[in-house]
């Protein structure tokens, strides 16, 4: 580390003393000294100078056909792994940011350098573009990449990158640029996708209240041996809880489910309860049928415990079920003003379930679940998550989850 400071010293010496680090990089032992800033810069994580110092190189002047920064960065082996690891580091701290136009430029940049983007690089940009709802230049970036990789200079990106694109086109309503991603990940894997490609053409159809066409697209999962998850289950019942209002059927994929051991969770719960609000008797009878069920399975994962993500695996009551709850109740409240049920009767049997959800955090059985998980918790040791599944792959599968039992509002 005393080598590398002596360098940034005499770098400094040498702007006091009036020399301009563009001009130093005009001649060959001017851009081995800025090489050798740039490789101290590296080594002390200072990822600010070392990119000053090859903005500095690429405005040198008489380096042409080339370009300053890119002479310095091609100089050795070693400026050039430097330079690559300042670039690398750079783009994952503005993506860690959520900075996407500084990770887009920086990723520019590299490419500008003659530096290698390795796989792990585009897809933390495109990612972040993504992640950002820039759908047009997360598709730029994904195509740039695909053409580099039928060049053979990269990896091709994975589904789960194209997933991620997906999304965030049929968020933004680019159905061109959903097309164009879908058409690029046929060209480039040769096929249509996986599980989540398809949750996330539900969740278009859902948004589109189309409940033939998710009943069609999840019967054509099946038939070609892809099974639904409960992510696509959820999804599709999300197009029964649009105007107009189909619980029976919202029911019945709630039965379909549970036939294929898909357990539904609270997101599918949530969704179900939503489509029986239509103010009807027949549709509260419904509901407190299903808020029934719900509690059942409740209690039996306080029981028995769950593993996985509580997004995905849990039934457990959220702020959203007691939303639900409650309106459901006032439906109820006006469906005995109205005449259609006696009162007393109402409130001895139908209100009862969507009470308990509402109440479900006071409940004796959660104020025992939670002593127990909190003694557990203290009682054993931390361990790693020893599975080896894609982060982005389950983000997005996790983001389609808690955004699907909203659909019907759009």
């Amino acid at each position: 580390d005393s080598m590398n400071e002596k360098v940034l010293n005499v770098l400094a010496f040498a702007k006091a003393a009036g020399y301009e680090l563009d001009k130093i990089a005009s001649l060959e032992d001017g851009r081995q000294i800025l090489a050798s800033g740039v490789i101290a810069a590296e080594k002390l994580d200072n990822l600010a100078l070392g990119l000053r110092l090859l903005t500095a190189a690429a405005a040198a002047e008489g380096c042409a056909p080339d370009r300053g920064d890119d002479l310095v960065a091609s100089s050795s082996s070693t400026a050039q792994r430097a330079c690559t690891l300042i670039h690398r580091r750079a783009i994952t701290k503005a993506c860690e940011d959520n900075s996407w136009k500084l990770a887009v430029k920086l990723l520019s940049l590299m490419q500008e350098r003659s530096l290698t983007p390795a796989p792990a690089v585009w897809r933390n940009v495109v990612t972040c573009c993504a992640k950002s709802e820039k759908s047009r230049k997360a598709t730029a970036l994904l195509l740039d990449w695909v053409k580099l990789a039928g060049k053979g200079a990269v990896e091709k990106p994975k589904i789960s990158i194209f997933n991620t694109v997906i999304n965030a086109c049929e968020i933004c309503d680019e159905e061109e640029l959903t097309l164009l991603v879908l058409d690029a990940m046929k060209k480039t894997h040769e096929t249509e996708g996986n599980i989540i490609t398809l949750n996330i053409a539900l969740k278009r159809l859902a948004k589109q209240h189309n409940s033939m066409a998710c009943e069609g697209l999840i019967i054509g999962m099946l038939q070609n041996g892809v099974e639904p998850n409960v992510v696509s289950y959820t999804t599709a019942m999300a197009a029964c809880a649009s105007k107009p209002k189909d619980p029976k059927k919202a029911y019945e994929w709630l039965q379909r489910m549970r036939s294929r051991n898909v357990k539904p969770n609270f997101h599918s719960y949530n969704t179900a309860l939503a489509s029986c609000l239509d103010g009807s008797l027949e549709s509260t009878q419904l509901a407190s049928m299903i808020a029934t069920e719900m509690y059942v399975d409740v209690e039996r994962e306080l029981t028995e415990g769950f593993k996985g993500s509580a997004d995905l695996k849990s039934a457990l009551p959220d702020t959203y079920t007691k939303v639900l709850s409650r309106e459901l109740m006032k439906q109820l409240r006006d469906n005995w003003r109205s005449g259609d049920i006696d009162m007393k009767l109402a409130k001895a049997t139908l209100r009862v379930p969507l009470l308990k959800l509402v109440d479900f955090e006071k409940s004796e059985v959660m104020k025992e679940f939670k002593q127990k998980s909190e003694e557990a918790k203290a009682a054993k040791p931390a361990e790693e998550d020893d599975e080896s599944t894609s982060q982005d792959e389950d983000d997005l599968e996790y983001s389609v989850a808690k955004s699907v039992h909203k659909v019907a509002e759009v």
